[in-house]
């Protein structure tokens, strides 16, 4: 078997070097760099696109193709993440935690090389372990099923604790919040609709590009309003010095790159734990094996851009482990590249490792090679996209934000994705500005309807016997001391039980304690919804909603019995500790200052959907960037007339043209019919 392998890689690589197969490859990295540097896009509008393009190809050009575009998204969607904080796609969520904090010191050029050296180490790895574990794990994975998947979502739930910081309360209700927003929508089981509020744009539930995109994109643009200045404003920018830092730093942490692309590459081998995860799960595991990471992570630690960097772009190598061996697709984009393989003729399972050995390994080659060009063509780039963060606020905004709404409309192509995007946006922001977490809230999300279906499938199969399966048994005792973990160190910080008893002492409040009562209220009226539902499809939110009011009432009372005594040891302080989020430092702005800037900014919002809905997306582009590059900076005519053209004439050709994505209809157009043959109006 091992002369097989070996000769099954070797005619492979001779294939996949026909000059031929390595234009379409690089064609395929140069379209993959690109969505990964729009917010929301992602690898899946890619795929469907080059999909046409592959029925004439071979299949060792078809696959080329379309791995190389899928590989290096999580290369380049790092770039938004530092410079902006706003995440080009789900998978770089993490990246956004030390990643931004080094851009705004003017370490933008160290951040991007780390990340590109990390994602291409990453890479090459998840390409090595596809390579030789793929006889080794399609035994394997026959052993896996509803309860070890179950099992996993749990444990990946548990890492909520450590994603959670210096309040693991606070944490579990955004992750009890995630769970409940991931229940909206048809229940599998009954049909039920469950909190659709009448719309069909809910009934298939709640799409993740806008909940991502309205928590961790739209808070960081508003931040760069309120402070009104550049990214890096007044901080020295050295990115020759910078690349060759980053780059070392990453050969000085080559274990942590190597653990976390192990973790990208193994986790992406189970269907529906996509990337949206596995960067916070690297990110946590960094946190919990790296030294001092509790004083140093979310500051700006390039280790912190390390650990998911080199996680998500292994992703790419063991979704296609199921994909290949099964036929299951390990993500939404290898569910497209499934259906290429019937397209050529091909049936996934142990035709794929044995006569069509070949085939398998040209992908391996191609997602290799394909982190070798996306890598070397961001570094060739790096030092003038560092320097996006000494321009002004206001030639960064309009460009950034008209890329926000585009890719958060591509979710389900419906207004319903404008509203969500500007809804959870707020919400994002007071979040933020309440020092609660976010990231617990986006893992609770996407792992709380996997939780939910497996649960359903492995009770149904197995009744309660899964519960003594081996695998299961460990992987539980493994999420439980996960989450033991923060309570031990919070009940020995305070002097145990009777530490906590002594220093009680009479409530006293903040306005900020407000969004306790509100989160209570919310979670009290979806469970008084729910209450008349079938039990197949309440018993889920009901035991969801009640561990979220638990965690709620015991944050409350630590918070306001404690406040002022403990402060410096309690685990859910204010301003003290390891806080799992993005922070702003307003302490030159009044609050006033800061909450009327915020509404400016809110109100440009509206304004943009105001537009869009009336006129469409295309003329609103020139007339928002017009109006917010002369309102905000006075910045030069030419100028702002210059910007108008090339973002209208980008958006027109590559979303319009290219991607032909079918713009809503427009207030004008039921007004006046004729102009319904002018793009987007």
């Amino acid at each position: 078997m091992e002369v097989t392998i070996l000769g099954a890689a070797q005619d492979a690589m001779g294939l996949i070097f026909d000059p031929f197969r390595l234009m379409m490859l690089g064609a395929g990295v140069l379209m993959g760099l690109f969505l990964g540097l729009v917010p929301g896009i992602g690898g899946l509008a890619g795929m469907a696109l080059l999909l046409p393009f592959t029925f004439t190809m071979d299949p060792y050009t078809a696959f080329a193709m379309l791995l190389g575009m899928a590989a290096v998204v999580g290369t380049s969607d790092t770039i938004p993440a530092v410079m902006f904080g706003v995440p080009g796609t789900a998978g770089a969520q993490a990246t956004i935690m030390d990643g931004n904090p080094m851009a705004k010191r003017g370490e933008a050029g160290r951040a991007l090389s780390a990340a590109f050296t990390a994602s291409l180490f990453g890479g090459l790895m998840g390409a090595v372990m596809l390579a030789v574990m793929i006889p080794v794990l399609r035994p394997l994975m026959l052993h896996i099923g509803s309860p070890e998947l179950l099992a996993l979502s749990v444990l990946g739930i548990a890492m909520v604790a450590v994603l959670s910081g210096n309040a693991p309360l606070r944490g579990l209700i955004a992750a009890g919040l995630g769970i409940l927003l991931s229940m909206i929508g048809a229940d599998s089981q009954t049909g039920t609709l469950r909190w659709t509020m009448g719309t069909f744009y809910l009934w298939d539930g709640l799409p993740i590009v806008p909940l991502v995109l309205g928590l961790f994109a739209l808070p960081e643009l508003a931040d760069l309003v309120i402070r009104r200045r550049a990214i890096a404003q007044g901080a020295a920018l050295d990115t020759k010095t910078g690349m060759w830092t980053g780059f070392m730093d990453v050969m000085r942490n080559k274990w942590l790159t190597v653990r976390c692309g192990t973790i990208g590459a193994a986790l992406g081998a189970i269907p529906g734990m996509g990337s949206a995860v596995v960067d916070w799960i690297a990110y946590g595991h960094a946190i919990q094996t790296v030294k001092d990471a509790r004083k140093t992570f979310g500051k700006g630690d390039v280790r912190g851009v390390i650990a998911p960097e080199a996680a998500n772009n292994s992703i790419t190598a063991g979704a296609l482990v199921p994909t290949i061996a099964f036929g299951v697709p390990g993500s939404a984009s290898m569910a497209i590249l499934l259906g290429v393989f019937l397209i050529h003729g091909m049936v996934p399972g142990p035709a794929m490792l044995n006569e069509n050995l070949v085939v398998t390994y040209t992908m391996v080659w191609s997602i290799a090679i394909a982190n070798i060009l996306g890598a070397g063509i961001c570094f060739l780039f790096s030092g003038q996209l560092a320097r996006i963060a000494i321009l002004r606020y206001t030639l960064i905004i309009p460009a950034v934000l008209i890329f926000v709404y585009v890719g958060a409309f591509q979710a389900s192509r419906n207004w319903g994705d404008l509203y969500a995007l500007v809804g959870f946006g707020v919400v994002g922001w007071i979040m933020k500005q309440m020092r609660w977490p976010r990231p617990p809230l986006i893992l609770g999300f996407v792992l709380g309807a996997l939780i939910e279906r497996y649960l359903f499938i492995s009770v149904s199969r197995y009744g309660l016997d899964w519960l003594a399966r081996p695998m299961v048994m460990g992987l539980f005792a493994i999420a439980f001391f996960i989450l033991a973990g923060p309570v031990w160190r919070h009940l020995k910080a305070q002097g145990w039980i009777s530490g906590i008893l002594r220093d009680l002492s009479r409530p006293r409040f903040k306005l900020s304690d407000l969004l306790y009562g509100l989160v209570f209220a919310l979670v009290v009226y979806l469970m008084t919804t729910a209450i008349n539902w079938p039990w197949g499809a309440r018993v889920g939110p009901l035991t969801v909603g009640i561990i979220t009011l638990v965690f709620c009432g015991l944050s409350f009372a630590n918070q306001t019995m404690t406040r002022g005594l403990i402060a410096a040891r309690t685990a859910d302080a204010d301003n003290d500790g390891f806080h799992m989020d993005t922070t702003n430092d307003y302490s030159d702005l009044t609050t006033w200052t800061v909450l009327r800037r915020a509404l400016v900014f809110l109100g440009y919002l509206l304004l943009f959907m105001a537009s869009m809905k009336v006129v469409g997306l295309i003329p609103t582009v020139p007339f928002f960037v017009a109006l917010f590059m002369w309102a905000e900076g006075r910045e030069n005519l030419k100028l702002i007339l210059g910007q108008c053209v090339f973002l209208t004439a980008a958006v027109y050709l590559i979303f319009d043209r290219l991607l032909t994505i079918p713009w809503p209809k427009t207030l004008l157009s039921e007004w006046i019919p004729a102009l319904t043959i002018i793009p987007s109006v």
